[in-house]
């Protein structure tokens, strides 16, 4: 669970947009729909090479694999959605430490429109003498969405997740380019 303060305790004078670690409220049956929790896909993987496109430079991997949210509201008071979200992280043969730090972004935005807010969280990663890959789960307890009115419903906001990409590992995943395990190993 996550559990640096500083970075979950913001809010925007703007649009009263903040990630905080509050509980649910008891409350009756949300009026409408949770916002949609997705990853982008052209964000939900990171690879870092370190030096050309080639296996043997592949220092380390992240995937974002799956996506889950719950929401509460009621009245006129804001949306306030959890989210979880399943990595997996790699370790390839240019890697040179047992851990590693990766960023990841949230964003509230305006359903296919306009983003509210967003923010950077550091993940890091430890890996085990030997081991080459470890699964996570992130936990943001707390995201809370501003609505005009009561009339707004959930479903007018979406919650979306990648890593924070270089230019040019953004061009690379848009080039549809992955490595597999089997990648530069000598066949018979």
């Amino acid at each position: 669970m996550r559990q640096p303060l500083a970075l979950l305790l913001l809010s925007l004078a703007l649009t009263g947009c903040q990630v905080a670690r509050d509980v649910f409220v008891e409350a009756p049956d949300n009026p409408g729909l949770c916002p949609s929790a997705l990853t982008l896909y052209d964000a939900h993987r990171v690879v870092e090479l370190d030096g050309g496109e080639a296996y043997s430079n592949v220092a380390y991997t992240g995937e974002i694999l799956a996506v889950r949210s719950l929401c509460r509201y009621f009245d006129d008071l804001p949306i306030n959605a959890n989210l979880e979200m399943e990595m997996g992280f790699g370790r390839g043969p240019a890697a040179t430490a047992e851990t590693h730090t990766f960023r990841y972004f949230i964003a509230v935005t305006r359903r296919d429109s306009v983003v509210i807010h967003r923010e950077s969280f550091p993940i890091t990663v430890r890996f085990r003498a030997g081991e080459d890959r470890v699964f996570l789960q992130e936990t943001i307890d707390s995201i809370m969405i501003p609505r005009a009115n009561d009339t707004v419903a959930g479903d007018n906001f979406e919650i979306i997740v990648g890593f924070d990409l270089t230019p040019e590992q953004l061009a690379w995943n848009r080039t549809g380019a992955r490595f597999r395990s089997n990648v530069g190993t000598a066949t018979d």
